[in-house]
């Protein structure tokens, strides 16, 4: 063997030492780069997510999962930095953002669209009167026995003056602000009173008991019979408010007559008295109970009760069959 070939033999084994050694450091490094990191990003709006990657920048793991931030978002550690060693990412709202945000709001909501997109907005100052309802009030006054409600003062509305400033686009409000206010009348209190019914049996021939009151040449009734005689008068006559209270005046006149009073001596005795009024002569009256007739009836009968009359007759019948004085459909006389 020559010299030369002799000495190419460790040279040869030098170059595939030092090639595998290379190779061998690539590997590691590869390796190193390759390990998988597992990573947590919290959202803005806390919502955690967890993500695996072999990158260590924040801005290429975002990337990476592909979450964009925002103008108005921040970001911990920031986006240009290296992961910390707590593998964790968190997106936050910068501060003040939201106020901002609800502010902008606010004002675009108000005036901006007012100004751009309302322009025809007039104005305008107005005093409207308004009803100030009154309140009832309840007194129990009663020492045992049967109890009655009665009114013993009517309540009355109140008016208050208000003052608006109104906002109107094209004609249609869309703002009413109160300027002031000021009361004109204040309101007048209904008071009921809880009493002890006083109940007197009234002597008839086939009339019926009933319950009433006297005082002062005034009737008082429950409620009950107070529907049962606006229901007897609106069944003779309920075609105006003088027809009725005709026909209640009749009543009170015999109760308060002393040839009359054998039959009763208060308005529904004399109504139940027999064959007299429509009570004994047929059962129409009955569909009219419950509230079945109009208001003026109701004001006629409560007017009579508390002394009111227009005829002094004791009698009455249809039109066209007896002479008198005709009142709402009625002829009114004095029997022989």
């Amino acid at each position: 063997m020559k010299k030369d070939e002799k000495a190419s033999i460790p040279l040869k084994k030098i170059l595939i030492i030092s090639i595998i050694v290379i190779f061998m450091a690539g590997a590691s490094v590869m390796a190193a780069n390759s390990k998988m990191n597992t990573v947590k990003i919290i959202l803005s709006n806390n919502y955690e997510m967890t993500v695996l990657s072999n990158k260590s920048k924040v801005s290429d793991i975002l990337e990476e999962n592909h979450i964009i931030i925002s103008e108005n978002e921040v970001v911990s550690p920031k986006i240009n930095e290296e992961l910390s060693d707590n593998k964790t990412i968190r997106i936050a709202k910068e501060e003040g953002q939201s106020e901002i945000a609800e502010n902008n709001y606010k004002e675009i909501t108000t005036e901006k669209l007012l100004e751009e997109n309302y322009s025809n907005i007039t104005e305008k100052v107005t005093t409207e009167q308004m009803e100030i309802p009154f309140e009832t009030i309840t007194k129990d006054v009663s020492n045992g026995g049967t109890k009655q409600n009665k009114v013993v003062q009517n309540g009355v509305n109140g008016i208050k003056e208000v003052t608006y400033k109104i906002k109107y686009q094209d004609d249609v409000e869309i703002e009413r602000i109160e300027l002031s206010s000021k009361i004109i009348k204040e309101p007048k209190n209904k008071i009921i009173e809880v009493q002890t019914k006083k109940v007197t049996s009234r002597g008839g021939t086939s009339r019926g008991s009933t319950s009433v009151t006297y005082s002062n040449g005034k009737w008082s009734y429950s409620d009950s019979e107070i529907d049962l005689l606006c229901a007897i008068t609106a069944q003779e006559c309920s075609s105006s408010y003088q027809g009725a209270l005709a026909v209640i005046t009749t009543a009170c006149n015999r109760a308060q007559s002393s040839k009359w009073r054998s039959r009763g001596t208060d308005p529904l005795s004399q109504y139940k008295a027999k064959g007299q009024f429509c009570y004994s002569l047929d059962s129409h009256w009955k569909r009219r109970l419950n509230g079945n007739y109009s208001s003026v009836v109701k004001q006629a009968v409560l007017d009579a009760l508390n002394g009111k009359r227009n005829h002094n007759y004791l009698s009455f019948r249809a039109a066209g069959t007896a002479s008198g004085v005709n009142i709402g459909g009625n002829v009114y006389f004095n029997p022989m």
